[in-house]
């Protein structure tokens, strides 16, 4: 038995190394197609300036007829418009892919890293703003930059309930509800003291 379980851990080995040394080559082909097909007269940078120049022809969006016409309807959508991409990011994308130290293999993931890349991030905007520099953007400001007002919190529920056709009584109702929890949590409270 023990025997027998040494010759499956074996032959699983065999088979991982088999696939991992498979895997190596289909990554190094997707890179090489991908090299080629992303030079000055590879398929993806012509098919996406035939894409600018067609959508230079009529505008935003190029009509499915014209794409029959120029057999591009055969080429699957998101292709195109990762083509178009490309083209018209060509200098960015090209700059990016040599500074990167990773090896793209579709321009689906190149333009995935290269949107990520350049998206502001979050955490560094808060780093700099302490917490007393942070303000909130809900809501109504006071208009002395003081407190605001109870008159104020009711003119700008008044005007977006009018804004979004909400009834005024449902929310008064709401209110009366939270008013009511109030209450009774503070009775709670005097009877526990």
């Amino acid at each position: 038995m023990a025997n027998l379980q040494i010759q499956n851990i074996t032959t699983l080995e065999d088979q991982g190394k088999a696939l991992a040394e498979q895997w190596e080559v289909i990554t190094k082909g997707d890179k090489k197609r991908f090299d080629k097909s992303t030079k000055t007269d590879g398929f993806d940078t012509k098919l996406g300036q035939l894409m600018v120049e067609l959508k230079a022809e009529g505008g935003e969006r190029i009509a499915s007829q014209r794409l029959r016409d120029c057999h591009l309807h055969l080429i699957s959508k998101q292709r195109r418009a990762e083509a178009l991409w490309f083209v018209e990011n060509e200098d960015a994308a090209r700059k990016f892919i040599a500074e990167s130290k990773k090896g793209y293999t579709s321009l689906s993931a190149l333009q995935k890293a290269f949107t990520k890349s350049n998206k502001p991030k979050a955490e560094d905007t808060e780093d700099t703003n302490s917490e007393a520099d942070v303000k909130s953007d809900v809501g109504p400001t006071a208009s002395d930059g003081g407190t605001i007002t109870a008159e104020e919190v009711f003119k700008h529920l008044v005007a977006v309930c009018k804004h979004n056709q909400i009834d005024l009584l449902d929310i008064a109702e709401m209110l009366m509800e939270v008013d009511t929890v109030s209450e009774a949590e503070a009775e709670e409270t005097k009877v526990a003291a």
